[in-house]
């Protein structure tokens, strides 16, 4: 993992950033023991928010999610997901500056 782009997440932690026609985001990004929900070790939530204080989308790592059923396959372990308005989705934490970049 890169530690500058990781540096850079931490550093984010606790911010809240306005943006145009109200939308907001308030970035959470700290380091946790591993485990095999988290193994790399950092719990994160980058949401972005509507004016109605609804999520638009956001990644995080904050729970679990329900598997898509799969005929032959194994089932997901890591609680890495990001939402889309009411869909939630798997997503691969590959390192702190691609989540950084995907958000």
């Amino acid at each position: 993992m890169d530690t500058f782009d990781l540096e850079n997440l931490l550093n984010l932690n606790g911010e809240v950033f306005p943006l145009e026609n109200g939308y907001w985001t308030k970035m959470e990004a700290y380091r946790v023991d591993l485990s095999a929900q988290i193994p790399h070790g950092i719990s994160y939530s980058l949401p972005l928010h509507d004016k109605y204080n609804r999520r638009v989308i956001g990644f995080d790592n904050a729970h679990g999610i329900k598997p898509k059923r799969k005929r032959f396959g194994v089932r997901k372990v890591t609680w890495d997901h990001k939402h889309q308005l009411e869909k939630v989705f798997e997503y691969e934490f590959e390192s702190a500056g691609q989540l950084l970049e995907d958000f």
